[in-house]
């Protein structure tokens, strides 16, 4: 009897704390899509719309996986990266915006060893957000843009610049 008592506890005990893993585990994956934060709506000042250096496009690098995925334009002006107003991704963790000196990434372990800046923490999944670009940075150096997920090492969305 005493002993049907303690294993039904120790069952209890377990599945509580395995069903509350669980649920704050998928709260993490779900609450960005249930409550994504409101669009972003930075804007430029005149002084860095003068000095236009490039120009990309978020793409979809990978169209097989439905979760990781960017759209919209970024313009890279001497001293901001600016995402434009149709910039979205898809919701996630950790996600930052990289300044990176290789064209062409397609996917995760193609940023390899490069030596890329990290512009910040992504403030919105939607909208127009402005990046400020450390002083001494020669922009000729930089082919993309990319969205990166810190928390998986993950390539989100990828923008191959070209040089205005």
């Amino acid at each position: 009897m005493m002993r049907r008592f303690w294993r039904g506890l120790a069952i209890f005990l377990v599945g509580g704390v395995l069903g509350t893993g669980f649920g704050v585990a998928l709260g993490f994956f779900v609450y960005p899509f249930v409550f994504p934060p409101p669009p972003a709506a930075d804007q430029l000042s005149e002084a860095d719309k003068a000095k236009l250096v490039a120009t990309g496009t978020f793409i979809h690098a990978n169209p097989s996986d439905p979760i990781h995925w960017g759209r919209g334009k970024v313009s890279v002006y001497e001293r901001a990266v600016f995402l434009e107003p149709d910039f979205e991704v898809g919701p996630g963790p950790a996600f930052h915006v990289y300044l990176v000196p290789k064209p062409g990434i397609r996917q995760s372990s193609d940023l390899g060893e490069a030596m890329f800046i990290d512009l910040g923490g992504l403030r919105a999944f939607k909208g127009s957000q402005r990046y400020a670009i450390p002083a001494g940075v020669d922009l000729k150096n930089y082919q993309s843009v990319i969205v990166w997920c810190r928390q998986f090492s993950v390539l989100i969305s990828p923008a191959d610049l070209t040089a205005k």
